[in-house]
């Protein structure tokens, strides 16, 4: 779903918002230089290798500028780019080109940076059966870029947002009175095709959910030791998730312990930029 929607106009109202912001009324600088209408090209250079992502965003900020502006792309979301690459150029109404090109690179430059960092993080998952997702810990209003550029990094995604499916936290329970009565509520409420979720920081906890009924468990900033130990209480009964500070650094520690899935809020919060921009601006022929 979030790749067809990336590439259409449903997220032209988000990049057109970033625009906004970027411009309130004008933009005072290239309007003082540049007085009317010049035709300019401007290349796209790779400062830092990575997974490039995000090109169908960087060029929709151009053009919902100005329709006439010409994108050309030599390579495509998921390619892996290496420093000094030339990666595409643009070419328009100069005032355009100038304008534009903070957003552009924003948007490019922080979706290329969590598809690097996921497909970092998914190699290290390879060979096990752990799948890595993603988590609700976006930017507001950036999460349907931020979860393309983890699907495009090789990453999964998590559900998009509450309206997606169920997943009962430890407030849910406080609310409800126990595991066993929020997943009663749950079931009573929800269409039955609805998959059930419970977070669970312990083994009592733990026991209490697969007595309940969930349909998935979430072991929460529990040690490896501890999730090898609900896995096999679990015993298949229902599919297990792993979540709670899982960065680069630490995720190999989770392979051997036989979750499905493993959550990381750092794919989408704490990947840093790919280094990315727009130079050698010069005049060219109509």
């Amino acid at each position: 779903m979030i790749d067809s929607v990336i590439s259409s106009v449903n997220c032209d109202k988000l990049i057109k918002m970033a625009l906004a912001e970027d411009i309130t009324s004008e933009d005072v600088t290239t309007n003082a230089i540049i007085k009317g209408y010049v035709r300019g090209k401007v290349q796209l250079i790779c400062k830092q290798s990575g997974i490039i992502c995000g090109l169908p965003v960087f060029e929709r900020a151009f053009k919902l500028l100005d329709p006439a502006t010409e994108v050309m792309l030599y390579v495509k979301d998921g390619d892996e780019v290496e420093k000094g690459q030339l990666l595409g150029e643009v070419e328009g109404d100069i005032r355009v080109l100038l304008s534009g090109e903070r957003t552009a690179l924003n948007f490019l430059q922080k979706m290329s940076g969590i598809a690097t960092y996921t497909r970092q993080v998914a190699k290290l998952l390879e060979g096990s059966k752990t799948r890595l997702l993603d988590t609700r810990k976006t930017t507001p209003n950036m999460r349907i870029f931020e979860k393309y550029a983890v699907k495009v990094g090789g990453g999964y995604n998590h559900r998009y947002n509450l309206s997606d499916g169920i997943l009962l936290k430890d407030n849910h329970i406080g609310a409800a009175g126990s595991i066993k009565k929020a997943v009663q509520m749950a079931r009573e409420y929800a269409p039955f095709v609805r998959k059930i979720e419970v977070e669970v920081e312990n083994l009592d906890m733990c026991r209490e959910a697969v007595e309940a009924g969930a349909d998935i468990i979430m072991l929460d900033n529990m040690t490896p030791a501890q999730m090898k130990e609900a896995v096999a209480l679990i015993g298949g009964r229902a599919q297990t998730e792993c979540s709670g500070n899982v960065t680069r650094e630490n995720i190999k520690n989770i392979i051997d312990t036989g979750v499905d899935f493993v959550s990381s809020g750092a794919l989408t919060h704490s990947a840093p930029i790919l280094d990315l921009s727009l130079k050698n601006l010069h005049h060219a022929e109509d």
